[in-house]
Formats: structure tokens, sequence, C-alpha cells
């Protein structure tokens, strides 16, 4: 009955090739953000918020940089994380099991190394297999007991309870059992060290194998007397019936005294050993390892639902988006929000978050937004963004709600760093950028344009910007385009005249009763490239110039 239990779960089919990120059959077949677009949109202040470890947030980074586009990839992965934010007791025993599985990886560079002696091998395979059986039965427990409906969770489920209800699995559970108590039992060794005459160890034996540990009044604590108190050599040798001697093989980069001490112990526990390893061998085929590629995956769901929870205790709206296929067309998103500025209410600063709304169809495709500086142009720009990242990571979403149209890039163009200006010159540089933008989107992909073309004159800028604009028709790819140039939005129609599948609209962030609302909505452009706030930025309006004119006179005065 045994032997056939342990044939049946041998045949059980492995998790080598399953993955919470991608469903069965379905290949990762996904695009990289650059390291401009991460850091345009953030990642590395996102990550380090979800997560303290360092570790944990270069898994997080990997994960949220691969953009998936592939609508059955999303759903599947947007039902998983909706199960673990559902069920925080199961994200919590989920966690637990973690802990076994880390210990497991490491444990599997000692399984592996054939250099080791034949007892700590057969240990650490053991080791394997209890974590194994712990964390089979744990996951089996944690997602029968509650209502999991992701296809995910449950081929998990389904593979775990195959696994778990086999009659093999019972028999494995008794025999590690029963080894790790054979081997629990060893809890000393008695060790003899012979020495030359330069009192170099060059010898070393075992005396006994022991079924308890020494306590002061045995032989360690002589030892312990012995070392604090004599001055002198004991005459003779006190330990009788000694073991062969094994003499150290002096090779280099080894311990002399452990590799000795190894040697001894393997021949001494040989007939342990050989029963062990008969015992072993019933289980060659398994191996827990392919638990640990689950790892990934279930931080990566875990830490984004403890934060999601963390939004939403603060009252910020989040959403399971909606993933529609690509003939739908149509993108919507409802009471959107920055990310950012969602992290900074969670951490305690205190603002307001207004909220907006934003469609992507063919009436309105390509976006020129403009407003006055400090009106919320770039965090609005860069939130649409967020919200694609999330939705394709099968994350919820910062908004009230989302259909999404999945793309297959999202590529920014926000102000270079100066440092990479030099030598190209920042007007050089940001055409470079634009140039192998245009050379890797596609009418899948997401542009967002954050001042793009400012470092220039105005009319130079206005210029290259309008050819910007109608390949962007052209090319048929929804887009920010931020921007102070008014002028841009107010020839929508001359770029709507050339060729393409999606129009140019005009989109304002707003004021009310004279104050900035941070609302964006569908209408022309206001004033003239917004020149008075520009100025009023850096200080330049008539007033201020006056007034530091009227403070320098008074300075002046008071010092003579």
């Amino acid at each position: 009955m045994a032997d056939f239990g342990l044939l049946r779960m041998k045949n059980v089919q492995t998790l080598d090739d399953f993955s919470l990120l991608y469903p069965s059959g379905k290949k990762p077949d996904y695009r990289t953000l650059s390291s401009e677009s991460c850091n345009d949109l953030s990642i590395d202040f996102i990550c380090e918020h979800i997560t303290d470890s360092d570790y944990e947030q270069n898994v997080i980074k990997k994960i949220m940089m691969r953009i998936e586009k592939d609508p059955e990839v999303i759903r599947y992965r947007c039902d998983i994380f909706d199960d673990i934010l559902r069920y925080e007791g199961l994200r919590n025993k989920i966690k637990d099991l973690l802990e076994q599985l880390d210990f497991l990886k490491e444990l599997e560079r000692s399984v592996k190394d054939r250099t080791a002696a034949p007892i700590w091998q057969l240990i650490n395979r053991l080791h394997e297999l209890d974590i194994y059986v712990n964390c089979i039965s744990g996951i089996n427990e944690c997602l029968s007991e509650n209502d999991i409906h992701s296809s995910g969770l449950n081929d998990l489920r389904t593979y775990v309870n195959s696994v778990y209800s086999q009659s093999g699995f019972e028999y494995l559970h008794d025999d590690i059992k029963d080894m790790m108590t054979e081997i629990g039992s060893i809890r000393s060794v008695s060790v003899g060290v012979n020495l030359d005459h330069h009192m170099r160890p060059v010898e070393v034996g075992i005396v006994s194998i022991n079924d308890t540990p020494f306590t002061r009044p045995s032989l360690l604590g002589k030892f312990i007397d012995f070392v604090s108190k004599q001055s002198e050599i004991n005459k003779g040798n006190s330990f009788n019936g000694m073991t062969k001697i094994h003499t150290v093989a002096k090779v280099a980069g080894e311990d002399p005294l452990m590799g000795g001490l190894s040697t001894v112990m393997d021949e001494m526990l040989g007939v342990t050993v050989k029963q062990i390893k008969n015992k072993l061998d019933r289980y060659v085929n398994i191996s827990g390892y392919s638990l640990t590629k689950l790892i990934p995956d279930f931080i990566f769901y875990i830490r984004w639902a403890e934060y999601i929870d963390k939004l939403k205790k603060k009252g910020l709206p989040v959403s399971k988006p909606r993933i529609l296929d690509p003939s739908e067309k149509s993108t919507r998103i409802n009471g959107l929000y920055n990310l950012k500025l969602g992290i900074n209410l969670e951490q305690g600063k205190n603002i307001d978050i207004i909220r907006n709304d934003i469609e992507f169809s063919a009436a309105h495709g390509i976006y020129i937004l403009t407003g006055p500086n400090r009106g919320g142009k770039t965090t609005f720009t860069q939130a649409v963004g967020h919200v694609f990242l999330l939705a394709q990571q099968g994350l919820y979403v910062p908004a009230e709600s989302a259909e999404i149209v999945p793309t297959d890039n999202i590529f920014t163009h926000f102000p270079a760093d100066e440092n990479k200006t030099v030598d190209l010159g920042r007007l050089g540089e940001e055409s470079k950028r634009l140039s192998e933008i245009f050379a890797s989107a596609s009418s899948a992909s997401l542009l967002l344009f954050n001042e793009s073309l400012a470092t220039t004159s105005f009319a130079e800028g206005l210029y290259i910007a309008k050819d910007v604009v109608k390949a962007l028709r052209y090319l048929g790819a929804r887009t920010i385009f931020n921007t102070h140039m008014h002028e841009l939005a107010t020839d929508t129609e001359t770029m709507n005249s050339v060729p393409g599948d999606i129009d140019v609209a005009s989109l304002i962030t707003g004021i009310h009763e004279g104050k900035r609302s941070y609302k964006v909505f569908l209408a022309p452009p206001e004033g003239v490239s917004y020149a008075h706030d520009i100025a009023e930025k850096y200080g330049v309006t008539y007033d201020q110039l006056k007034t530091s004119i009227s403070k320098s006179r008074t300075a002046a005065a008071d010092a003579e």
C-alpha cells in the first residue's frame, strides 16, 4: 500500500511550469520600461514605500518594469490579486510559509554541494523534505479555508490537494518524522585530538556518540575545569576504548580538524547513514525547490495588497480595473489621482488630493494639456502612467474606476538631468530621446510628455512640437503632451488634418476664483503661454520687481 502511494505521488505534476503571473500555456511576452520611464514614473520611490526590504523592492521593481499587454494575462493577475487583497488571514499565513521557503532557497546550495560529507547531505535533504511537507500542508490549509475565485490560486490549490491527498504524502510525512527523530537523538560527540611535537593537531578521533548533550559534571565540565584551573599536563590518556584514529588530510583551504571530524563521523554513523539513505531513495523524484519559484510572485501580490489596504484606510479610492480587449478601443478612467500623492498622504502629510477623469478614444486620443505653472500638469500626466502601470500588473489602481485597453509599453519624455545634456545640449538631448521613442513606440503605446521642448526658444520649441504632435497622430498612440505653449493647443485643427486614426484635443488644468483648482477638463487653452505664471515663478513680474527694488533702496538708505 505504501509503495503504491509513493508511486502515485511521484507521478503528480510538478510546479516547474506553474506561475502566479502567467496562466497555464502562456509564455512571457512583455516589453521593458526604459530607465528614463522608471525614473519619470517614480518607480523607485513607490517600491521603497511598498516594503522596507531591499530584496523585496528589487523583486517588485523587476515585475513592475515588465509591461504585459495580453488581456488574458492581466485578468489572470487581477483575479489573483483580488483574492489576496480580500483575505488578510490568507496573506498572513502565506507570509509565514515564505520564511520557510526562503530558508529552503538557502538550503538548496547545501544539498547540491556534492563535496559535502554524506551525513550532511542527508541531513540537508531531510530538512528540504520537511519544509516541503510543511509548506504543502500550509498552502493546502490556507487555500482550502477561503472562498478562492481566481483560476491561478484554484490551480495551486488543486495541485497541493493532489499532493496532500495522495497516500504517499502521509508516508512521506511519517518517514521524515521518524528520520528526523533518529537524527535528532544524536546530541553530542566526544572527540579526541592527537598533537605533534609542535602542538599542532595531526589526528582526530571520536570517542563516543551520545544521545544527551554534555553538562558541567560530565566530560565537558571536566575539560572546562582543566582549562581554567590546571597548570600541568595529565599523565597518560583518560580516554579508554578510543575508536580508530584518522590522519587529517592536509588539503589547501580546508579546516584539518573539521575535515577529519566529518570523515570520522561518516564512518561511525555508517549504519545510520545507510538506513536514512535507503528511505530517502524512495523520494528521489520529490523536490521542494519548485515551491521557491513562487516566492517573488507571492511577495509582489502580498506587499501590494498590504499597501492598497493602507490607502483604503486613508479614505482614498482604489479599484479593480476592467481590462478590455484591444478591439474596444476606448479607455475610461474616473477619479484618478497620482499614487505619489496617495503615498504622501498615507505617510501623514496634510494634503488635499484632487481626482480627475480621462478618456482615450478616437475623438480624444492625443491631449495637449496646458495650464498655469504648479497647476498640476506634471502630477496629472504621471498619474495617468500610474493607472496603466498598476492595471497591467494586475493590481488595483489609484482611481474610482478604470476600463483599460492595455498598452504595449509606456514611453515618457520628461526634462532630462542636466548631467546628460553636456555633450548634445538640452535641445539635442531632447530631440535624440524623441527620435528613440518614435523608433520604438506603436499605435498600442502610451506616450507621456512633460514640458518637452521647453529648453529652446519659444519659436523653435513650438515649431518642433507641432511636427511631433502631427507624428503622434500619424502613429496613433494615446498621448498626454503637457506644455506651457498655449499656441500649440490652439492649432488642433491643423494637426488633425494629417492622416491618423485618433484626434488631437485640448485639455486644461483650471483656475477657480483666481486659485488653481487642479481639475482637468476639455476646453480651449486660456491665456498666452501662461507667461505671467512663468514670470511670477521666477519673480520677474512688474509688481515683484518693483517690490524688490523698493526693498533694496530702503536697505541702502538704512545703511547710510
